[in-house]
């Protein structure tokens, strides 16, 4: 747990002395500006003499929310990323500070690892510490029932970006923002960054854009393009950053992937006391970041094409990224019910994931989770803490066919959870959302009704390599084949053109590879995931050689 002596940091003397190489000295009266609330890219302020103060837009007007004297510095992750700073940083105290451009300080962390591992240290606790006073700068206000609140929220929360949500029918708090900025009903939802902007009716990659998450241009280029951030993506992006490539690494929505909606994750390696897939992507994502790696969500990979000796990747909204090697760690999803409308229900009663942002939404109420893995059996022993019931619906005779013992084992005892087997979901019931579902039972036909207003769907895989063109080969359900998976027909079909065979990780395309759960054949597993993301580095860096040898 973060307190608040885990969020500073105090440079002595003699570090202070090293910095000054990397920034210029500044003095300032009180009051002057040092950093604008909004700014993107901001410069990190050391202080040198006097305060600096930090203040922060929240629903309750600006508020200051600390300061830092002699040696310590200011700013968040945005200050190593770019992204968009929503704080005023301000001379609280006549003095002196010590400003590092956002570039140089870029610089600093890739130079210097005792630097580096203070500054993300200090800038990820600061993050964390946010999430859990439940202070943000960043406010979201619409009605529990409107999916495009659900989305803008659920984009926030897997980014990691603390913020307020307020329901106009929970009381004046709402009313009250909205009357100041001059903003009615039919204008929700709405997104306030801070003291900057206000967003009507955003979508999420208008808001992303906002904050600052996607700063990709049109035409940008890499040695390694990762498409997708779940674990076997993020791992990718760290080793290979770390190992001196230049990486852009792309999500459809944010970084985890679906370990991301994973509420507990317990047999991981080096967490005995289990970690949720957001943290644990979160971490993974700053990682990323300090080795170097551009990281960017939510943007969609839509077609690869050959360029020469690299390919040439586009993005749905049009622009167009080139790199020397691509790492497919799109993942899959979970497939949806396979009854009329179910459309009209998502982010209105049902989700795809249990993480708190779900749980706070059907406290005290009845859920259903449909599903026999491991995902399905995290999430509802996490929302039994919150749910008044939680109802467990499969199609196999057990559980214990497709899911850990350990969680099996919590479930059968956990007093509010019920086990319904052998059963199938059959038909929905609600107008302006979910408000009940009929199961049947596949042993005897015999039907049942819940009163559920929530229902978690962790139900089959299918792998998202829609986007991928046609010559790339995969097997029958569209899982990408890899290494020896692929027969030596259809790597003539595909056109495979060098003397050697693909690495264990390549596809029928040289230097393009799948990691993870998008790959045929791979163990549905964080950690196996992990292990394949980190271990295709050494296969790409062998690849680009093998080009570089050749060119030359």
């Amino acid at each position: 747990m973060t307190s608040p002596a885990d969020v500073n940091h105090t440079f002595t003397d003699a570090e202070l002395d090293e910095l000054a190489a990397w920034g210029t000295v500044e003095s300032h009266r009180e009051g002057e500006l040092l950093i604008v609330d909004g700014t993107m890219a901001p410069d990190c302020i050391v202080t040198l003499s006097g305060e600096v103060h930090i203040f922060a837009n929240s629903d309750a007007g600006p508020k200051r929310v600390g300061w830092m004297e002699r040696g310590q510095f200011a700013g968040d992750l945005s200050v190593l990323t770019g992204q968009r700073h929503l704080s005023r940083v301000e001379m609280g105290i006549e003095g002196a500070i010590l400003r590092i451009p956002h570039a140089r300080f870029q610089q600093l962390i890739a130079a210097n690892s005792h630097y580096s591992d203070i500054f993300v240290r200090i800038f990820a606790a600061r993050r964390e510490f946010s999430n859990r006073r439940g202070f943000a700068a960043v406010i979201v206000i619409g009605s529990a029932r409107d999916r495009s609140v659900y989305a803008l929220r659920d984009l926030l929360a897997k980014h990691g970006v603390a913020h307020r949500w307020f329901d106009p029918a929970d009381g004046p708090v709402a009313a009250h923002l909205l009357a100041e900025r001059g903003i009615d009903d039919a204008q929700l939802p709405v997104a306030i960054l801070g003291a900057a902007d206000v967003l009507v009716q955003p979508t999420p990659e208008q808001l992303a854009a906002g904050l600052g998450l996607d700063l990709l241009p049109d035409g940008a280029t890499a040695d390694v393009i990762v498409v997708g951030s779940g674990p076997g993506g993020l791992a990718a992006a760290v080793y290979a950053a770390s190992e001196g490539l230049t990486v852009i690494a792309i999500d459809s929505l944010a970084p985890g992937g679906q370990a991301g909606t994973s509420s507990k994750i317990e047999n991981y390696l080096g967490f005995p006391t289990g970690i949720s897939g957001n943290e644990l992507a979160r971490r993974a994502t700053v990682q990323a970041q300090k080795f170097g790696a551009r990281l960017v969500a939510p943007v969609r990979a839509s077609a690869i094409e050959r360029d020469a000796d690299a390919y040439c990747l586009s993005l749905a909204d049009g622009r167009r990224l080139r790199s020397r090697a691509v790492v497919i760690a799109s993942g899959a999803q979970y497939q949806r019910l396979p009854i009329d409308g179910i459309e009209a229900y998502e982010g209105r009663g049902i989700f795809y994931g249990a993480t708190p942002m779900e749980a706070q939404l059907c406290s005290d109420a009845e859920v259903t989770v449909v599903g026999a893995g491991n995902s399905a059996g995290q999430g509802a022993i996490y929302l039994a803490s919150f749910a008044k019931k939680v109802h467990v619906i499969f199609r196999r005779a057990s559980l214990r066919e497709t899911m850990s013992e350990y969680l099996v084992k919590r479930l059968e005892e956990h007093p509010n959870i019920a086990i319904i087997p052998s059963t199938d979901v059959t038909a929905l019931h609600g107008a302006e959302g979910l408000e009940g579902l009929t199961y049947r039972c596949r042993e005897t036909g015999s039907e049942g009704h819940c009163d559920c207003r929530f229902l978690f769907l962790f139900i089959g895989a299918r792998p998202n390599t829609g986007w991928l063109p046609k010559e790339m080969v995969c097997d029958e359900r569209g899982f990408v084949k890899t290494g020896t998976d692929i027969a030596p027909l259809e790597l003539v079909r595909a056109g495979w053109s060098l003397d050697r065979m693909p690495s264990r990780y390549e596809t029928s395309w040289p230097r393009i590879y799948a990691v993870g759960d998008v790959r045929k054949g791979s163990v549905k597993r964080v950690a196996s995931s992990v292990g394949e993301g980190s271990v295709v580095v050494s296969d790409i860096h062998a690849a680009l050689a093998e080009i570089s040898s050749a060119a030359s």
